[in-house]
């Protein structure tokens, strides 16, 4: 569901972390109710495509004191912890929730149209993109299927 944050995020951190909220809050709804059918749940994969926001919810990076950070977002902790959901980082070229919300011209519409519209086309799964990192001082343009930062890579 798209949902307006009722608050003024101070960082892009903040702004995903609100948004990881309240989707995990709506998750852990979904969870219980299939719970309560007889279906036990693994822990839910959440991908996000903020290293910063990784951190925080991973505890893995020393974070500044925030009470609008903590009173809110200190839940998704304590779900982590639970192993209720685990929070893993996606670049945002292979995240499918990430291509909706961007403006993009027509080809890269025909481009992406077999990962949302199933046709003889359409792959399987989504190969992982490579780390940014992975590129540090490279003179060739390494194979990359996701080619000239395109949401989504090349079907061959």
């Amino acid at each position: 569901t798209c949902t307006i944050l009722k608050l003024v995020a101070a960082s892009a951190a903040e702004a995903e972390l609100g948004a990881l909220f309240l989707n995990a809050q709506q998750a852990t709804i979904l969870r219980l109710t299939l719970q309560e059918l007889g279906h036990p749940q693994p822990a839910t994969p959440v991908h996000i495509d903020n290293t910063t926001t990784v951190g925080i919810v991973n505890n893995t990076i020393k974070r500044q004191k925030s009470r609008s950070m903590e009173m809110r977002y200190m839940w998704l902790l304590d779900k982590a912890a639970q192993d209720l959901f685990s929070f893993q980082h996606h670049p945002g070229q292979e995240n499918l929730g990430d291509y909706p919300s961007k403006h993009h011209s027509g080809d890269i519409h025909q481009h992406v149209r077999p990962f949302y519209v199933h046709t003889d086309k359409s792959p399987h799964f989504l190969p992982r993109a490579s780390l940014p990192s992975s590129r540090r001082g490279c003179v060739e343009t390494l194979d990359d299927p996701y080619m000239q930062r395109r949401p989504l890579p090349r079907l061959t």
